[in-house]
C-alpha cells in the first residue's frame, strides 16, 4: 500500500511538473448513505407505499441520472455492508463479519485512502458503525454506536459533542458546513454523507410525528405468511412483527418510564416543547394499544401501520435532507461537476414475511436502493437492470476520478454502465453470505447466488438448501429444491455457486469467523434487559 501511494503521488507531481492540470476534469463525489432504507420507500421504484408516502428528492436524482433495480449486497447486515463498500472486497476477506464485538480493520487499502493519496479531500460524516476510528479521511465526524435521533452525540479526532436538533437535519448541517468552509476549493473532493435514518428505533422529527395520520398503507401480500414452502430458518427467525416488535422501542408504548429503552435513546433527550408534542403522540398511541379488542391479526395490522407512519416520516426527513444537499450543491455551481450517489447499506422488510428487519437473501434486504447522477455522462431518467452490487462501489468511485484500483478489490466499475454500455463480461451471477448467527434477529448462517431469476440458498448450518424461481413466484414462497422440474437449473445453480466461491476466495468448509467473537453475548445481554423492561 505505501508502494502505490508513493506511485501515485510520484504520477501526479510528474504530471504537474508538466503543466498538467490535476483537477479541472476530475469530478467531485458526494455519495449519501442510508441505513436499512427499502427500495419500497422510494418513489422512483414505484412500490405503491411511496404513493403514499413520496420521495421527490430522490425521484428528483433517478430523474436526472440511473436507477438501479439489481443492486444486491454481500451480506446483509449494517456494519459489514460498510466494510465492503470501503474495501470492494467480501466479509471473509475484510475481515469484518457482523455487527457487534468486532472492530473494521482499519490497515487495509480503502477506496478513500486511494483517493486521499491521489489528491482528493475526503469526508465522513455521520454514521460509521464499524467500531474502530476512520482511516483514509482528512475530516470525519461520526454518530457512536449506531447514533441517538434527537441531540445526537458525534465523535471526531478531539473528542465527543452533543449537538442539538435532530440527526438527519444536523449531518446535513454538517456536511453543507464541510462544502462551504472547510474545504480547499482548489481540490476535488469526496464526501461520504451517512445518515442514521431509517433505522429501528424509528423515531421521526417532531414536524413529522403526525404526518401519515389518517392514511392506511397498503399490507403487502405476505403479511401474514405461513412460511410453510421455506425451511427451518425461515420459521425460527426472530424478526416479526407479530412476536418481536417490542413495546417499548417499537411501538412506543408506555415508554415514559425512566427505566424504558426509549426513555433512554429519545424521550430523556427531548426538548419541553418537543416533549409536548411527542406526549400527544405517545398518549394516541397508548389509547389504541390499550383497547381490549386489539389482538391477533387485528394487533398485527396495527402494529404493521404504526411501523410504517414512524418508519416513512424518518424517510420524509432524509429526503428533505438529499433535497438540501442537492439545493446546496446547485447553488453553489458544484453540481456540474459532482457525481451524486445514493444508497443504503442494505435493504429491509416492511411488513413482507410479517417481518421488519433484513439480513435473508430473500429480496427486500437483499437488494438496496442504487440512484446515480452524472452530469454529461449518466443519461437523465435511464434504469439499469444488471446485476450489480455494493462490492462494485469503490471501483467505480476510484475510476470516476481515474484513480488505479487495488489489486485486492473482488467488485466491478460501474462507469460503462454509468454511461448506457454494459460491458459483454459482466457478471451473470452474484454471491451472498451472512454470518451473523447466534445473533439478533436469529436468522440463520446462510449463503447463496442469484442469477436475477433464480436464487440458490444454502443455510448450511442446518444443511437445507432452497431454490427459488423470482419469476413464477415473486414473493418467494415456495422452495424448489427438491422438484425434478426444476433439476437441470438446481444443477447449473450448484456450479455457479461453486464457481463465485473460487472467484472469491470463499474458504472451504464451515466458516469460523475470528475466533473469540461472539455476536451472540451482545445479543443476549441486550435482549435480556429488553425483557426485563416489558
Amino acid at each position: 500500500m505505501v508502494t502505490f501511494k508513493f506511485q501515485t503521488r510520484t504520477v501526479l507531481v510528474l504530471l504537474a511538473s508538466c503543466g498538467v492540470s490535476l483537477f479541472a476534469e476530475r469530478p467531485n463525489i458526494v455519495f449519501v448513505f442510508s441505513d436499512d432504507h427499502a427500495t419500497q420507500a422510494i418513489g422512483a421504484y414505484g412500490h405503491p407505499i411511496a404513493k403514499l408516502a413520496p420521495t421527490p428528492n430522490l425521484d428528483r436524482l433517478a430523474e436526472q441520472g440511473m436507477r438501479f433495480d439489481r443492486c444486491m449486497v454481500t451480506n446483509s447486515i449494517c456494519g459489514p455492508s460498510r466494510a465492503a463498500i470501503l474495501t470492494g472486497k467480501y466479509s471473509h476477506l475484510n475481515g469484518f463479519y457482523f455487527n457487534e464485538s468486532t472492530e473494521f480493520d482499519g490497515s487495509q487499502v480503502t477506496f478513500p485512502k486511494l483517493l486521499q493519496a491521489a489528491g482528493y479531500q475526503t469526508s465522513i460524516i455521520g454514521k460509521w458503525h464499524l467500531g474502530s476510528d476512520p482511516t483514509g479521511f482528512d475530516h470525519w465526524e461520526i454518530l457512536p454506536g449506531q447514533g441517538l435521533y434527537y441531540r445526537p452525540e458525534f465523535r471526531g479526532p478531539n473528542g465527543v459533542v452533543t449537538e442539538d436538533g435532530y440527526v438527519t437535519d444536523v449531518v446535513t448541517d454538517k456536511a453543507i458546513q464541510w462544502l462551504e468552509h472547510q474545504r480547499d476549493s482548489d481540490q476535488p473532493f469526496m464526501l461520504m454523507v451517512q445518515h442514521k435514518a431509517p433505522h429501528r428505533e424509528w423515531s421521526p422529527p417532531v414536524k413529522y410525528l403526525n404526518l401519515f395520520d389518517g392514511v392506511t398503507f397498503p399490507e403487502p401480500a405476505t403479511l401474514f405468511d405461513d412460511y410453510r414452502g421455506r425451511g427451518t430458518a425461515a420459521h425460527d427467525q426472530d424478526m416479526s412483527l407479530a412476536q418481536t416488535f417490542e413495546k417499548d422501542r417499537d411501538m412506543k408504548v408506555d415508554v415514559r418510564r425512566e427505566d424504558s429503552v426509549f426513555h433512554e435513546r429519545v424521550y430523556s433527550r427531548l426538548s419541553l416543547e418537543q416533549k409536548a408534542l411527542w406526549d400527544r403522540d405517545l398518549d394516541r398511541r397508548e389509547t389504541i394499544y390499550n383497547d381490549p379488542d386489539l389482538k391477533g391479526v387485528s394487533l398485527v395490522r396495527w402494529k404493521y401501520q404504526s411501523y410504517l407512519r414512524d418508519y416513512l416520516a424518518c424517510v420524509r426527513s432524509l429526503d428533505d435532507n438529499v433535497g438540501r444537499l442537492q439545493d446546496y450543491l446547485e447553488s453553489s455551481g458544484l453540481a456540474e461537476n459532482t457525481v451524486f450517489i445514493y444508497s443504503s447499506d442494505q435493504g429491509f422488510y416492511l411488513g413482507e414475511h410479517g417481518w421488519f428487519d433484513k439480513r435473508f437473501m430473500y429480496d427486500e434486504s437483499y437488494r438496496t436502493p442504487l440512484l446515480v447522477s452524472w452530469p454529461g455522462v449518466v443519461p437523465a431518467g435511464s434504469v439499469n437492470r444488471d446485476l450489480v452490487s455494493n462490492l462494485d462501489f469503490a471501483q467505480t468511485f476510484l475510476e470516476i476520478a481515474n484513480v488505479p484500483v487495488s489489486a485486492e478489490m473482488q467488485g466491478a466499475s460501474l462507469v460503462d454502465l454509468l454511461a448506457g454500455e454494459a460491458p459483454e463480461d459482466w457478471r451473470d451471477y452474484h454471491y451472498y453470505h451472512y454470518y451473523e448467527y447466534p445473533g439478533w434477529h436469529m436468522v440463520q448462517r446462510h449463503e447463496g447466488v442469484y442469477d436475477g431469476r433464480y436464487k440458490l440458498i444454502h443455510f448450511y448450518d442446518l444443511d437445507e438448501w432452497e431454490l427459488l424461481d423470482l419469476e413464477s413466484d415473486p414473493h418467494e414462497l415456495t422452495n424448489q429444491y427438491h422438484n425434478s422440474d426444476y433439476a437441470e437449473i438446481k444443477e447449473r445453480m450448484h456450479t455457479a455457486l461453486r464457481s463465485v466461491k473460487r472467484r472469491y476466495q470463499v474458504p472451504e468448509g464451515i466458516p469460523t469467523p475470528r475466533s473469540g467473537v461472539d455476536p451472540m453475548q451482545y445479543y443476549s445481554t441486550e435482549r435480556r434487559l429488553v425483557e426485563a423492561l416489558k
